[in-house]
């Protein structure tokens, strides 16, 4: 009997604990996170075209714009708060992954340069370049396969 009252007790305290998200509240959020990200880049772009600047220059600056913009909000703690308010559209692809390779740098650079920069910085980033590597290979060898029989 006092087996079951731990169990019951366990489960009110998991059940107080445990925050209560509203799923379309998080959607409209990540929505406007990745919109104003987008929108961002958008407008970066337009400045270059504006001024001149081809095609494959302004998609290069807007890039870089947004990923030094994220190492810097990273840097300044901003990045992980818009992160954590905004959910997924924070994790627009290329500001979403500057701050993950970014984040760990800065958490590990009181390790040093070798065993905590060098050997941390791609602690979350890492596994997603090895799996979008070797899922592209097997994609590819699918492909290639595929244009070999038909």
């Amino acid at each position: 009997m006092d087996k079951q009252k731990q169990q019951e007790a366990y489960k009110n305290y998991v059940k107080h604990k445990t925050p209560v998200h509203s799923l379309p509240l998080n959607m409209a959020k990540a929505f406007v996170t990745g919109g104003a990200i987008c929108t961002l880049g958008q407008v970066i772009m337009n400045v270059g075209r504006n001024m001149g600047m081809g095609k494959e220059v302004c998609g290069s600056i807007t890039s870089i714009s947004l990923i030094l913009l994220s190492v810097l909000l990273t840097g300044w703690n901003i990045y992980p708060r818009v992160a954590k308010w905004g959910g997924a559209g924070a994790l627009v692809p290329i500001t979403g992954f500057a701050n993950s390779v970014a984040a760990p740098a800065i958490e590990y650079k009181k390790e040093g340069q070798v065993m905590g920069i060098g050997c941390k910085i791609f602690t979350i980033a890492g596994p997603v370049i090895l799996y979008g590597v070797f899922t592209s290979w097997i994609l590819g060898l699918i492909y290639w396969i595929w244009k070999q029989w038909v």
